[in-house]
């Protein structure tokens, strides 16, 4: 019942700008905890056995977090802690804010989506606005919400932390660049693990809400294109239940790197029709998550 509770909550509320105005965010406190660890261990040589320690450390520490909140008499603690943690609602209000930012203008678009990627915004014109912000949508729906709440239904509060604390790590040091290849080795393969399983269950989510049972088969063959193990699974079923290609080039740090299309016959020519339509998606894809832990907490 205390998942049941928590979507609800993180659907009806989302992150209330009031509050976290006045309280860091427990994302935002991991964030300054992974940050801290880079700026003081992310030095000398031995780089990959630093990350690794290091890293092992800040899983114990959500880990004892975890059963120490858990062991909190009643249900208040894990449905708050968790519904903070799950991001459904955060996350379709930024995919909007592009939606609604391009029928303003094109800048605006660019302005918006800017928030939710990590690519050069400055040149994309509007199909390349709505694929990140569609993209966007997928992955994160994955990542976000699913995930966190496949570990926290798998191993309550202790499951939820270690699994938020590895994503955040990942987000800010699991890159191949220089400085973090070697010491965020370690966050991004973890992150990479926990995220094999929630990232499959999203894609066949995604279809089945659609009732598009068809398209499994497509979706694997498109998802192994993707240069990550897991974020080609959500993206490839969303770009088959919208009938519409995603991926493909896109610059960072001013480099274009040609990256295959996603279900490359799908419309290319889209916009903020689209990306409201991958937002009905996620709702259709939510609904069937909270009917099934409704199910389980009747069972």
């Amino acid at each position: 019942m205390s998942l049941v509770l928590a979507l609800c909550l993180d659907a009806l509320f989302g992150e209330p700008k009031a509050l976290w105005d006045r309280l860091p965010h427990p994302a935002v406190l991991m964030g300054r905890a992974v940050g801290w660890i880079d700026k003081k261990v992310n030095k000398g040589g031995a780089r990959w056995l630093r990350g690794t320690l290091a890293f092992a450390l800040l899983c114990g520490a959500a880990l004892a977090l975890g059963f120490a909140l858990q062991a909190v008499p009643g249900t208040f603690v894990d449905v708050i802690l968790a519904a903070i943690l799950f991001a459904h609602k955060s996350l379709v209000q930024h995919v909007l804010d592009v939606a609604d930012g391009m029928r303003l203008s094109l800048a605006e678009g660019r302005r918006m989506v800017a928030r939710i990627v990590g690519r050069d915004t400055s040149e994309m014109d509007q199909p390349a606005i709505a694929r990140g912000a569609i993209e966007s949508a997928a992955e994160n729906f994955g990542d976000g919400v699913i995930a966190p709440v496949f570990w926290f239904a798998i191993a309550g509060l202790p499951g939820l932390l270690l699994y938020k604390v590895t994503n955040t790590a990942d987000s800010m040091i699991g890159y191949k660049t220089p400085r973090h290849a070697q010491f965020g080795w370690a966050a991004a393969r973890f992150d990479d693990a926990l995220n094999w399983i929630p990232a499959r269950i999203t894609a066949a989510l995604i279809a089945v809400s659609h009732l598009d049972f068809g398209s499994l088969s497509a979706i694997r063959a498109d998802a192994v294109l993707h240069r990550s193990p897991n974020a080609g699974w959500p993206e490839a079923a969303m770009a088959r239940v919208l009938g519409v290609a995603l991926a493909g080039p896109r610059s960072y740090d001013g480099q274009v790197q040609d990256f295959p299309f996603v279900n490359a016959s799908g419309q290319k020519d889209i916009g903020p029709e689209q990306i409201e339509a991958s937002v009905r998606a996620l709702w259709r894809a939510w609904i069937v998550v909270l009917v099934g832990a409704v199910l389980i907490a009747m069972l």
